[in-house]
């Protein structure tokens, strides 16, 4: 089957649980008419669902072609590229001044929802583009701009970040890429990345890179790591294209998914080193990184919430056309389609329940970052940026463990089927993998969110945001509609463990740090279920306010949320609280 966005169930999510339409009636966001998402949204499904969609699974057949360090991509990829560019789908977010349509991050991120759920492959390109842009326009110097920014707005020019290398993946610090200053202020560079997604491919006449490398005088770790742009081709003064610089394609990856997105291995310095420009300041590369991996790592949330919707998609499909055994009850011949069967519907909702909640932690991130440069009073725009700090884990995070585990049902409502190619199922399985793993694995934003982001401040940040949650609880409650079910209660008793948690952690990050350490990841987990639960109930009583036809929907989604999920929050309390002496004694099991 093809897929089709969920418009509906997108604008909801968006406007309400994220807090978009608050926003934009608060003035936070100018003079930014609200009523265009729709349509925009409208148009991006349009395009993914009859040109996207359809490639999805040609890409993961064909795979791409490496000859001569030059990739080959799939057959009508590059086409598809061209077409998505001439409909300014890469500049919906760009700054104006660059040709960009200057539209809010929000809207974007919607975007790359679709995207990556018709397909991920093809939308992991322009997500590293658009955080080469934001690198770009946020530390690059003016004339860099003038030469870059309007080609990778456009996206007539693709970007890569070129961070990971045999000895340096998460352990940044350890890289060994060299860079050298020239006396006409460009810099040579010598050294081997791998993994790069996209670093090489036929798309566009031209990358721009984004890559670090060390100084010979820089200092060790981190604190020595510059950042520079390195472009496939040099630019002429006249803007054509000049001559190939020294960095090519050495390898490509053989993968367990994203098939079509080609995984490089890039080599610089075989005839003299590759000529490269700085990138904000010497030896403050990180910085200028992090404005990259932050945008990417909401990019790569939303490829799980995407991987995670097309996959339902599929599966609900499929219940409702295979037929095996017989509904409790039924009486005569013949066999039933197996969504009659509780546990067939027990998944779905699951596979529902947690692609809807994983989508609204996005968009609040995304809302949260529009409006921290957005926003006119100087505190609103800080207290977003510490909202969007605290999310981004969680974006990236949580929505890729759901992209995963809903994958999964997807095969498994599928039967021995799921376990075959020809149905796609095993496809979404495949590519989810690597969500949690890319830009940070899942477990560092798990320590992200426990050392850094719960403790700025005092965990001020958590607590802002546990008030806001525990209102909309109280709106639940009083409510007094059976609809909801224990939803109230569920969601409370959630709220209550995550801040005894979140409490016991803020306390032990300085005094006992290998004991936060232990439950960081069951943490982010508690903090996302009941994160998600109140944002779905939020969207459920704004469809209720609204006369939302769809309104009973919502409610049975966040029942079957706070009932089913939100409810693991105290068992993950227990946890994180009490299994760090049984982590610290795995040295003696294990070893």
């Amino acid at each position: 089957m093809t897929y089709r966005a969920p418009i509906s169930d997108m604008l909801l999510s968006l406007n309400h649980g994220a807090g978009l339409k608050a926003a934009v009636e608060a003035g936070h966001y100018g003079d930014f008419d609200g009523d265009i998402v729709a349509a925009v949204l409208e148009e991006a499904g349009k395009f993914a669902s009859d040109v996207l969609a359809p490639l999805n699974k040609v890409g993961d057949e064909h795979g791409i072609k490496l000859d001569d360090g030059k990739v080959t991509t799939a057959p009508g990829w590059p086409d598809a590229y061209k077409r998505w560019t001439e409909g300014g789908w890469n500049a919906v977010s760009g700054p104006e001044g660059f040709g960009g349509q200057g539209l809010p991050v929000a809207i974007n991120a919607a975007c790359t929802e679709i995207w990556s759920a018709s397909n991920v492959a093809f939308g992991l390109c322009p997500l590293l583009t658009a955080s080469a842009m934001e690198a770009l326009d946020a530390h690059g110097s003016d004339e860099l701009k003038k030469i870059y920014l309007e080609k990778l707005v456009s996206g007539e020019w693709t970007g890569t970040m070129q961070l990971t290398e045999p000895q340096a993946g998460s352990d940044v610090g350890a890289l060994r890429t060299r860079a050298e200053k020239q006396a006409d202020g460009t810099y040579r560079i010598k050294g081997t990345k791998i993994f790069i997604t996209y670093g090489e491919h036929d798309m566009t006449d031209n990358i721009v890179h984004f890559v670090l490398a060390r100084l010979p005088d820089a200092p060790a770790g981190t604190k020595g790591i510059s950042l520079f742009l390195v472009p496939k081709f040099m630019v002429n003064e006249d803007g054509s294209l000049g001559a190939r610089n020294d960095i090519f394609a050495s390898g490509v990856e053989h993968k367990l998914g994203m098939h079509a997105s080609p995984t490089c291995t890039m080599t610089m310095g075989d005839h003299g080193g590759a000529i490269g420009f700085l990138v904000g300041e010497e030896n403050q590369g990180m910085r200028c990184m992090f404005t990259m991996m932050n945008q990417a790592r909401l990019g790569v949330g939303l490829e799980g919430v995407g991987v995670a919707d097309r996959a339902y998609q599929q599966a609900l499909a499929y219940a409702q056309e295979r037929k095996q055994g017989r509904a409790v009850g039924k009486t005569g011949d013949g066999s039933d389609a197996i969504f009659v069967h509780p546990d067939v519907k027990r998944m779905l909702m699951r596979m529902r329940a947690q692609t809807a909640a994983a989508r609204t932690i996005c968009y609040a991130t995304a809302v949260a970052i529009d409006v921290s440069t957005r926003a006119k009073d100087p505190k609103v725009r800080a207290d977003a940026a510490s909202r969007a700090a605290l999310l981004t884990p969680m974006a990236k995070g949580y929505s890729t463990d759901i992209g995963n585990e809903v994958a999964y049902l997807g095969v498994q409502i599928h039967g021995g089927m799921g376990f075959i190619e020809e149905t796609g199922a095993a496809q979404h399985y495949r590519d989810a993998r690597i969500t949690a793993i890319y830009e940070g694995t899942n477990g560092i934003q798990a320590i992200d969110l426990v050392t850094r982001k719960l403790a700025a401040n005092g965990g001020a940040a958590v607590w802002t945001l546990l008030d806001e949650l525990a209102a909309t609880v109280s709106q639940v409650e009083a409510s007094n509609d059976p609809a909801f079910g224990t939803t109230g209660v569920k969601l409370r008793e959630a709220l209550q463990a995550l801040t005894r948690t979140s409490k016991w952690l803020l306390e032990r990050v300085a005094s006992a740090p290998n004991e936060a350490l232990a439950g960081a990841t069951p943490y982010l987990q508690q903090f996302g279920a009941t994160l998600g639960g109140c944002m779905l109930a939020s969207e459920a009583l704004a469809a209720k306010a609204d006369g939302n036809t769809d309104a009973a929907r919502y409610v049975s989604l966040v029942r079957f949320f706070a009932e089913n999920i939100a409810v693991q929050a105290g068992a993950l309390e227990r946890t994180v609280t009490e299994s760090a002496e049984s982590v610290a004694a795995a040295d003696a099991v294990l070893l």
